[in-house]
Parts: structure tokens; C-alpha cells; sequence
């Protein structure tokens, strides 16, 4: 009996210890539709306006993305599909979700000892978004909110949303590569003047990744104010 108690109270200090080293994600849809937010690690699920979804990880190097899905319908083994941000029919995501969508990409202290975050574009735009931490004195948030889909140029127009340029054309013009100098276009930067935070090309980092002291919590909020 001593040796059960025992293995009961370390399974308790073990998980307890997870527990307080967990980091959380809160994931809110603020859009007047519903919209199926999803999470590699963390799988998917429906949220109608005003839901939120409270993912948590343990501490530790993690690469992670969030985004969310538009025009979805799943049966009850959760099979199905999406018009937007679709990943391979599944309701809760095992793989990273297909074009157009706009991204939350995390890396929890994977450099450096700091959390590294954005909010990409590079695979195109579906649901406004902001990318926010929440603890630790952070408070830097980024936000693509602008009307990219209703702006969106005839070339990149796609059902839902709008594409990425990289996605479109496969070109080293567009995705870098090839030994040419890595440089924004003319569509790249229909995007960044409406969303400067937001990473539009291959190679824009300076002005798109921020960083945060490791074990920070964050929100993503899909339509924010």
C-alpha cells in the first residue's frame, strides 16, 4: 500500500510539474461566422462567433502553426472538408493546411532561448488575424486585418481568399531560390502595404518575426477589432 501511495503521489508531482510549465495558446474567433480553427500540433476544431479554443504545450522547443478554416463540413468521424485552409479532409489537422490561408507561426524557444512568432501571408490570406503575447512583459501583437481578400489582385484571386504569389507562380521570382537575389515584387508588396507586420516573401524577416522570453502565452484572435 506505502509503494502505491508512493507511485500515485510522484504520478501527481509528474503531472503537476507538466502542468505548470505548460504555455498556453488561446484561440478566439471574433469573425460574425463560424470558422474551423486549426493547430499543427494541436489538431482542429469548430468555433462559432465568440468561441474560444484554450490549446496547451509543455516547455520546450516546439514549431507550431495556427490558422484558421472557412466553408468546412465534417461527418462524425470527422471526415470531410474546407474551402479554405483544408488539411487533407480532417477535422482535427494532422498535417499543415492547404492554400489560401493566413498563418500564426510559432517557435517556442527554439533560438537562443527566445520564443520566435509571425503572422505569414506566404501561404496567401483566407480570415483576418492577430498574433498577440499575453504574459512575461511581451506585448508586442501583430495583426493582418485589412480587406485582402476584397483588394486582391485578378491574378491571385481564389475561392475564399487570396493567394501568395509564390503559390501561384512556383518561380524563384516569386519564391526565391535559384540563385537569384531574394527580393519583394510588385505582388509581394500589395500585401505588405496592407498588412506591414505580416510576412509576405521568402526572405522578409527583418521587419516580420518578433521575439518573446521563453514560456509565454499568446492569443490568436481570427477578426480582430
Amino acid at each position: 500500500m506505502n509503494s502505491l501511495t508512493t507511485i500515485i503521489t510522484l504520478i501527481s508531482l509528474i503531472s503537476f510539474q507538466i502542468e505548470s510549465y505548460a504555455i498556453v495558446f488561446s484561440i478566439k474567433n471574433n469573425c460574425p461566422y463560424t470558422v474551423w480553427a486549426a493547430a499543427v500540433p494541436g489538431g482542429g476544431r469548430r468555433l462559432d462567433g465568440g468561441q474560444t479554443w484554450n490549446l496547451g504545450f509543455p516547455g520546450g522547443p516546439k514549431l507550431a502553426k495556427i490558422w484558421a478554416r472557412t466553408g468546412c463540413s465534417f461527418n462524425s468521424t470527422g471526415r470531410g472538408g474546407c474551402r479554405t485552409g483544408d488539411c487533407d479532409g480532417w477535422l482535427r489537422c494532422r498535417n499543415y493546411g492547404s492554400p489560401p490561408h493566413t498563418l500564426a507561426e510559432y517557435g517556442l524557444n527554439s533560438f537562443a532561448g527566445k520564443d520566435y512568432y509571425d503572422i505569414s501571408l506566404m501561404k496567401g490570406f483566407n480570415v483576418p488575424m492577430e498574433f498577440a503575447p499575453t504574459t512575461n512583459g511581451c506585448r508586442r501583437a501583430v495583426k493582418c486585418a485589412a480587406d485582402i481578400s476584397g483588394q486582391c489582385p485578378e491574378q491571385l484571386r481564389a475561392a475564399g481568399g487570396c493567394q501568395n504569389p509564390c503559390t501561384v507562380y512556383k518561380t524563384a521570382k516569386y519564391c526565391c531560390g535559384g540563385g537569384r537575389r531574394c527580393r519583394p515584387t510588385a505582388l509581394s508588396k500589395f500585401f505588405k502595404s496592407r498588412c506591414r507586420d505580416a510576412f509576405t516573401f521568402p526572405e522578409d524577416d527583418p521587419t516580420s518575426t518578433f521575439v518573446c522570453p521563453p514560456s509565454t502565452d499568446y492569443r490568436v484572435v481570427f477578426c480582430p477589432n
